[in-house]
């Protein structure tokens, strides 16, 4: 088997959590927007993902898309071109609707697996047009990159530890390709599959990890939360901004900002842009002492589906040509497209603090601290959760997800053990060196052993069930055993079981 190419993931950490910690407005200097001009508004994210599987013609990793192209009689292979047009055809949207006199708005959220995949297959058409949505002047107020897990993990099941590699392994990505100026502007976060962890550990963890990396919000599924007193979201709580509030068992707490989104179909709900015509409908509402201009946020797949592939471009400039056409101004009575980012640092601007955002917490939370009582613990948390597990068979501490049909956890054994296994093998052996040399990070065994720790706990593997994706991932896992142990001076066979 070849040794794979590595990409960029690691090495600059001191460097680029400095960079992210700035706290000037990113956008703000960019819009021509005015927070009172704004009735309602809309604000559409497409998610683009390919798994990386150890699949090439001698075992080398490479991306399913390239799979997908090299094997197009297999299922539904034949749409691979298709996808890529896809990934790179908003270079060409964007610019029509600025010439038209439009003032469209789309964020995006690849993940480094995808980005990975393009330049291990040389597609530099498509790299080429996601450089200049990323980096041209002319559509930095148009399009916004959201962060994301760079091999597309769902938080409620990653190791803890792992949570904040793969938040800077996708920023030492993104940086690579596209400058650590367009790094800079990247504030909001996109959790995989919307899964929001309600573990009081695991997610206060994972928004430490994104305040430390400089995120300043994070886009939620509504079902996923709830209010401090365990209802669920007010009518006006699902088009306006919350405070997250994440408190772990030692009692700790710490926040962020997040924006809904709403239930739904998600493919069809973007792919028809559905988001614009439900903002037509919508006003300014009360947020403390202010009031503020609704937001309808939806996120959707950008690929996948005959919707998104055959409907969505034509939707997407229809519902922009609509609100900017004959009313003039760029909105219908005051509904805009706005990014993430450009509503709250408006509403900052306009004295609105995070403070005046209602507060909410992971579903279940309310229950769960009821049964604590007293003082917080670990200990008397793990005993209430237990508790509360045998009276409810239906009570949870896995999270919470855009797919809650389908359980990360339930029957994926054979995946999640060695996938914890190997993290904790992982950590025993880098934790100590990087402490002593924190370079360690630049070295080629620590970044081979960090992307087979990354990729093995890749989503696809238990969402595509048992069979062929969970070889995959035993595959993966086989060799990040070789490589930590290589690091380690030992054999596989010798390295410490993880928990």
């Amino acid at each position: 088997m070849p040794p794979n190419p590595l990409p960029p993931i690691a090495g600059r950490e001191a460097a680029l959590q400095a960079l992210m910690q700035q706290d000037t407005p990113v956008i703000l200097p960019r819009t021509a927007r005015k927070l009172e001009d704004i009735r309602s508004s809309f604000a559409c994210a497409l998610h683009m993902h390919q798994p990386t599987i150890p699949a090439g013609a001698q075992g080398e990793l490479i991306s399913h898309l390239q799979y997908m192209l090299e094997h197009p009689d297999e299922g539904d292979n034949h749409n691979a071109e298709p996808f890529a047009q896809c990934y790179r055809r908003l270079a060409e949207l964007i610019p029509q609707l600025i010439g038209e006199g439009c003032d469209p708005r789309i964020m995006l959220d690849y993940s480094g697996n995808l980005l990975w995949g393009f330049e291990q297959m040389g597609r530099s058409d498509i790299l080429d047009a996601l450089r200049f949505l990323a980096t041209d002047p002319a559509v930095q107020p148009h399009v916004e990159w959201l962060g994301t897990f760079w091999s597309h993990a769902v938080a409620p099941s990653t190791p803890i530890p792992d949570l904040k590699l793969q938040i800077l392994a996708w920023q030492h990505h993104f940086a690579a390709l596209f400058g650590d100026a367009a790094l800079q502007r990247v504030k909001g976060f996109s959790p995989p599959e919307m899964a929001l962890p309600n573990h009081p550990d695991t997610l206060y963890e994972l928004v430490k990890a994104l305040r430390e990396c400089g995120y300043r919000w994070l886009l939620v599924q509504e079902h996923s939360v709830e209010n401090p007193d365990g209802s669920g979201l007010r009518q006006e709580q699902k088009y306006g901004p919350n405070q997250l509030l994440a408190r772990n068992s030692r009692g700790e707490e710490v926040s962020i900002t997040a924006l809904i989104k709403t239930q739904g179909s998600d493919t069809k709900l973007v792919g028809q842009m559905q988001p614009c015509y439900e903002a037509l409908g919508l006003g300014r509402q009360v947020l403390g002492a202010a009031t503020v201009p609704a937001i309808v946020a939806q996120i959707a797949d950008g690929e996948n589906g005959g919707v998104m592939m055959n409907e969505f471009p034509s939707a997407f400039l229809q519902a922009h040509q609509r609100i900017a056409g004959a009313w003039g101004g760029g909105s219908i009575g005051g509904t805009v497209a706005i990014n993430g980012t450009e509503y709250l640092e408006l509403l900052k601007a306009a004295g609105v603090q995070p403070e005046a955002f209602p507060p909410v917490q992971a579903v279940g939370q309310q229950r769960l601290w009821q049964e604590v009582g007293g003082a917080s613990t670990p200990d008397a948390v793990a005993a209430a959760i237990a508790r509360l597990q045998a009276s409810d068979p239906g009570f949870t501490m896995a999270g919470a997800s855009w797919t809650n049909n389908l359980s990360w956890v339930e029957g994926y054994a054979n995946v999640l053990e060695p996938m914890n296994q190997l993290s904790a093998q992982f950590h025993q052996v880098f934790d100590p060196q990087v402490v002593a040399d924190p370079a360690v990070t630049s070295t080629e065994p620590y970044q081979q052993a960090l992307l087979h720790l990354l990729l093995l706990e890749t989503s696809c593997f238990r969402y595509w069930g048992q069979g062929t994706w969970t070889e995959y991932a035993r595959e993966i896992q086989r060799r990040g055993v070789e490589l930590v142990g290589s690091a380690a001076g030992l054999s596989g066979s010798s390295l410490p079981h993880g928990g």
